[in-house]
């Protein structure tokens, strides 16, 4: 609610600032280990080894990307024990990565546009 009202003050357009960090989500974005990585967190928490698995990249890469994501705020981590879980930071990330997704999917499906 709070981001609807921000945006009507400015009469419904982004501020410069809004536009800078949207710009640099979405840069983040653009890399498919990223786009892997942030469709897992999405889902739930994982662990470094977890997430080699799920995007078949190697350790060292999916490292430096989890660090790319953290340093543009769309992942947070948490230690448990020896182990650091990521997550996707909060819910506008999750519904983003949701939404590219499901849009990709209805580009590859063919599946008919919608509102």
């Amino acid at each position: 609610m709070q981001q609807q009202e921000d945006l009507q003050s400015t009469g419904g357009q982004p501020t410069d600032a809004q536009v800078e960090v949207a710009v640099a989500a979405f840069r983040m974005l653009c890399d498919a280990t990223r786009l892997r990585l942030l469709w897992a967190l999405a889902h739930g928490e994982h662990d470094v080894g977890n997430l080699v698995a799920a995007v078949g990249a190697s350790r060292p890469a999916v490292s430096q990307h989890l660090a790319k994501l953290r340093l543009a705020g769309l992942v947070a981590c948490r230690r448990e024990g020896r182990r650091m879980l990521y997550r996707a930071r909060d819910s506008h990330i999750r519904a983003l990565i949701a939404e590219a997704v499901h849009h990709a999917d209805h580009e590859v499906s063919r599946i008919p546009r919608h509102d």
